[in-house]
């Protein structure tokens, strides 16, 4: 077991502080590996360090990380701005994310969130009623699947 498993297991141990320590040493020791990055980002994150989070996730990205440490350093990273207040960042964020990775449907929920927090009320409301309608295994849901894709755009429309 590496250095890396070794900080990955200690952050999955709830051993944040030990990870935090291992991480920053092996980001100095090796600052061109993103998943020494991401996962300095992730034990950020799981402190309740946010904003010292960023810098990580970003970088991962910057350096390349690939693969299902990539969706999560943009659900990371996306999830964080939005946290922060910076929805801009997030919406920029979870965009790209949604054109590299379009069947990942975790992303089109945490932009919901993020349009809801930019007053983007019926747009958030059309992705989360066809995430849910097209997802949901629930019997009820099923069986209004078509009524709820009907309406998911069209919220704010009355019939006389």
């Amino acid at each position: 077991m590496n250095e890396l498993d070794i900080a990955i297991k200690l952050r999955e141990s709830g051993l944040l502080e030990e990870s935090k320590s291992m991480l920053l040493a092996l980001v100095e020791q090796y600052p061109s590996n993103p998943q020494v990055w991401y996962h300095c980002a992730w034990v950020h994150d799981s402190m309740g360090l946010e904003g010292a989070a960023v810098p990580y996730y970003r970088q991962s990205l910057e350096l390349g990380i690939s693969g299902e440490e990539r969706q999560g350093a943009y659900l990371g990273l996306g999830s964080t701005y939005r946290t922060l207040g910076r929805y801009d960042e997030a919406k920029a964020c979870f965009e790209k994310a949604m054109k590299e990775y379009p069947e990942a449907r975790e992303f089109q929920v945490f932009y919901a969130m993020v349009l809801y927090n930019l007053q983007e009320h019926s747009s958030a409301m059309e992705i989360l009623l066809k995430q849910l309608a097209e997802t949901s295994e629930d019997k009820g849901i099923r069986d209004y699947r078509k009524a709820l894709l009907f309406y998911s755009d069209k919220l704010d429309q009355t019939w006389n």
